[in-house]
């Protein structure tokens, strides 16, 4: 285990089938919401990002319930994991809560003592 004190966290992120039904207009507007909802991250909860891995090149529609974006990133604490799963639950697309159309959890465990680069 590694000696430092924060968590590697990997954030997991997907559409919801409500996102899929919605019209083009409201899809568009939940697009544009989603990057300044997640913008300044370290400035505002004190994460690193160490990486973003979003697949949806290769996921089209909801199928199963997989995660089509990710996060990975050193936070500071257990509250700062949770701030970060609240931009879901508290931002709004104008009346509509974010969380209609995108869901997130968290995977908390340390650095990998192997696979360096």
């Amino acid at each position: 285990m590694s000696a430092t004190t924060s968590l590697r966290v990997l954030f997991r992120l997907w559409v919801t089938r409500e996102f899929y039904a919605a019209p083009a207009d409201e899809q568009q507007r939940v697009l544009e919401a989603i990057p300044p909802a997640f913008d300044r991250l370290g400035e505002r909860f004190g994460l690193t990002v160490l990486g973003t891995l979003d697949e949806d090149v290769l996921q089209v529609g909801t199928g199963a319930r997989e995660p089509v974006s990710y996060v990975l990133a050193d936070a500071p604490d257990l509250a700062a994991v949770q701030a970060v799963c609240g931009i879901v639950r508290h931002e709004r697309v104008g009346e509509v809560p974010l969380w209609k159309y995108l869901e997130i959890d968290a995977r908390i465990g340390h650095e990998l003592f192997f696979a360096t680069s």
